[in-house]
């Protein structure tokens, strides 16, 4: 009897899943994957409930908790920076030109 193998096919990401499954907004989804996360990791690192943090954020607390669970469709990317400035954070925005070895730019989130 001869054994079977099931060979498993492994793609390689691109580095943005979002864009690894054909989102047409894979970019700003990324984005705001990323942002999402770090006001998560605030919120965690000062024991804030979900309730605490929309009084906070001025998100309702199911907003709020969407937003952690990234479902954050309904949220745009400023109000998501302007949660970052009410949580302590400074946010910068720095636009550079792309190298011209790239027809378009990337946009990507860099935390300090």
């Amino acid at each position: 009897m001869q054994k079977q193998t099931n060979a498993i096919e492994i793609e390689e990401s691109c580095g943005n899943v979002y864009e690894d499954i054909g989102l047409p907004d894979a970019s700003e989804m990324q984005v705001k994957a990323q942002l999402a996360a770090k006001i998560g990791e605030i919120l965690k690192a000062r024991n804030l409930t979900q309730s605490q943090a929309s009084v906070i954020l001025g998100l309702s607390q199911p907003k709020v908790s969407e937003m952690l669970r990234g479902k954050f469709r309904g949220i745009s990317e400023a109000k998501m920076l302007e949660c970052l400035a009410l949580l302590g954070r400074d946010v910068q925005i720095v636009i550079s030109a792309a190298p011209a070895s790239r027809v378009k730019g990337h946009i990507k989130v860099l935390f300090a």
